[in-house]
């Protein structure tokens, strides 16, 4: 990376070439274009033996070649990239804005569509426009902006240096309109919930605080938007999803951002075993529009996604890995301190699920339904009417990672109302409070329900062999440099 001195001697250079553009009367910043086609479309569309066809592009330059009378553009937009061919002969006055132009320049330009004598599709230019002048120097020799962090800093250079990475996040959009459609398809009903919510409630996480000056009032920046779809479940509507942010204010990591995107749906009259098949529907519909075939490369892993997938219960694959009975809480804190964990404090339930994290997760390769979670972890949660030690609950795992999780919905006032009692000791560190109006809701009467979470980020890592969860957020929170 170049030093400030450079960076200072690179852009006073191009201050002097803004300077010059201004002098012959262009604005460097200019107007309206409209009328263009994305070059992917022009290469197209281009026919072999049609002599009179025209074309009309903008984009960024991103490879130039001054042989004298002859400049060769490649200009790069949202599409892909094309040739631009400016001859003196045809620009005649604007030759000399054409001397002037650089990379990273942000041009426009119409002409005749030809081919090279190498076979380069090629819009030989008859008129130019400046769009933005760039007074900073692209990445060195436009291979690509290639340091990580400064990727992530500067995505503004990346998406358009890094051609791949444009391709990622239009996949990501991609992926998010086609589970829209998909839910839409089942009549589900996409709706909004607040950000801003006065209780930290839907799950057990450190909220992020702020404050509304006029009303004097604290808020929280939502960590689930749980409570709110279920009271749309107590006002009628029975089928409803939301696609949007959640905050937590935890650590970082390559599976973490503080700032992520969940979808969260709930459907009346449903329970756990219906959003398993609305979750393997919803995946394997994106598998095909978006893979090669069911088998996915991601992290050096195979991931089959061939249905049906695995449904195994929590207590078995806990046996099958650690070796622990679940019944056998002994055993089990034993195994937790070969693991060196720290369960000296803890009630049995989490103690039973660091051991489950340590040993069962690294093994989930293939999607496997975790179901049947022990009753005290999922406060939200329908308890099993055959055995209440457990709850009705399911976590997805894919490639050693948890990418959903499902509850037949607890819609009992009285005892959910005991739940949150008891999910609230030895919580204040994470400023949960009692939803009082959320089990006022209850008291109307929420319909049997089974509810869905899918994490967005995760799954699009997934899809797309992204390794990051930085990779796949076009803006993540990241260390001030100063740091």
């Amino acid at each position: 990376m170049a030093n400030l001195e450079e960076i200072n001697k690179f852009e006073q250079q191009r201050r002097e070439k803004l300077q010059k553009i201004k002098d012959m009367g262009i604005d460097p910043y200019g107007a309206k274009f409209e009328n263009t086609l994305p070059a992917s479309e022009i290469k197209s569309a281009y026919k072999e033996d049609c002599e009179d066809q025209r074309a009309k592009c903008a984009g960024r330059i991103i490879l130039l070649r001054d042989i004298g009378k002859l400049i060769f553009l490649t200009i790069r937009d949202s599409s892909g990239t094309i040739q631009f061919g400016l001859s003196k002969k045809l620009l005649a006055e604007q030759w000399e804005l054409a001397k002037l132009l650089e990379l990273g320049d942000v041009i426009g330009a119409e002409g005749q569509l030809g081919k090279t004598r190498t076979g380069e599709i090629t819009i030989w230019v008859e008129n130019i426009v400046l769009l933005s002048k760039s007074l900073c120097q692209p990445p060195e020799k436009f291979h690509g902006l290639a340091d990580v962090d400064l990727r992530y800093r500067q995505r503004y250079v990346d998406l358009w240096a890094n051609p791949e990475v444009m391709e990622l996040f239009k996949t990501r959009s991609a992926i998010i309109s086609n589970i829209r459609e998909n839910l839409r398809g089942k009549g589900f009903l996409e709706v909004e919930t607040p950000m801003m919510q006065t209780v930290a409630g839907g799950a057990a996480a450190r909220p992020f605080t702020t404050h509304h000056n006029s009303l004097d009032l604290d808020l929280f920046l939502r960590i689930a938007p749980e409570l709110f779809l279920k009271r749309l479940l107590v006002g009628g509507m029975e089928k409803v999803f939301e696609i949007n942010r959640n905050f937590r204010n935890e650590g970082l990591s390559r599976r973490h951002n503080p700032e992520f995107t969940m979808m969260e749906v709930y459907q009346a009259y449903a329970d756990y075993n219906t959003m398993m098949d609305l979750t393997e529907d919803i995946v394997s519909d994106l598998i095909e529009k978006h893979c090669q075939d069911e088998k996915v490369s991601f992290d050096g892993m195979e991931i089959d996604f061939s249905t049906p997938w695995r449904r195994a219960k929590y207590a078995d694959l806990l046996k099958e890995h650690s070796g622990c009975d679940i019944d056998n809480i002994a055993d089990v804190r034993k195994k937790a301190q070969q693991l060196t964990i720290d369960e000296s404090d803890m009630d049995d339930d989490v103690v039973i699920n660091e051991v489950f994290e340590a040993t069962v997760e690294e093994n989930l390769i293939n999607p496997t339904f975790v179901v049947d979670y022990p009753k005290s972890l999922c406060p939200l949660t329908k308890a099993k009417k055959q055995d209440p030690k457990y709850a009705e609950r399911f976590e997805l795992f894919i490639a050693k990672m948890e990418l959903a999780n499902a509850y037949t919905e607890l819609n009992d006032p009285d005892i959910q109302h005991k739940n949150f009692s008891l999910q609230l000791r030895g919580q204040e560190e994470t400023m949960a409070t009692m939803d009082e109006d959320f089990i006022n809701a209850l008291k109307y009467g929420m319909p049997p329900a089974g509810g869905l979470g899918i994490g967005i980020d995760r799954l699009v890592m997934v899809l797309t062999g992204a390794l990051s969860i930085r990779d796949v957020i076009l803006f993540p929170l990241l260390k001030p440099i100063n740091q």
